[in-house]
């Protein structure tokens, strides 16, 4: 009698499940049959096979997660475009005290006036690749969305 008060009493392990899934079933595929369910498993997202296969046959809704990788890798290259972009805004202000730290002010004023122009030549880059992000966005990531 006492034995089994202490088992009651402790009771491990984690909370039984309402209504636990205890039927199995077992069925085969061919390659083919395996392939296309694998890349439908892949498709939909979802990481759990079972419940994969269980929404199929009951006919839940499945859900499917494209990724284009173009955009991805487009918006990875853009990004570290943005970050060499801060750097040069960094060196720009170095250079220009140096300029004027190390020569005299007609000397640093010819070398500002170059690094003006190639200042002007990556405005203009950087006004180009906005204008192609904003024309890849219309063209393939808002229309797949």
């Amino acid at each position: 009698m006492d034995q089994d008060n202490k088992r009651k009493q402790n009771k491990g392990g984690r909370n039984p499940k309402n209504n636990p899934s205890i039927h199995r079933h077992v069925f085969r595929l061919t390659d083919e049959e395996n392939a296309r369910l694998m890349s439908l498993l892949e498709a939909s997202g979802m990481t759990n096979k079972a419940k994969f296969i269980i929404s199929v046959l009951f006919g839940k809704e499945i859900k499917t997660v494209k990724i284009d990788k173009g955009a991805v890798d487009y918006y990875m290259r853009l990004t570290t475009f943005y970050s060499q972009f801060r750097a040069v805004g960094v060196n720009y202000n170095q250079v220009v005290k140096i300029l004027y730290r190390n020569f005299s002010e007609k000397k640093a004023a010819a070398y500002l006036y170059k690094l003006e122009k190639k200042t002007i030549e990556m405005a203009k880059l950087i006004q180009e690749m906005m204008h192609l992000t904003k024309e890849f966005e219309e063209k393939y990531v808002k229309n797949k969305g």
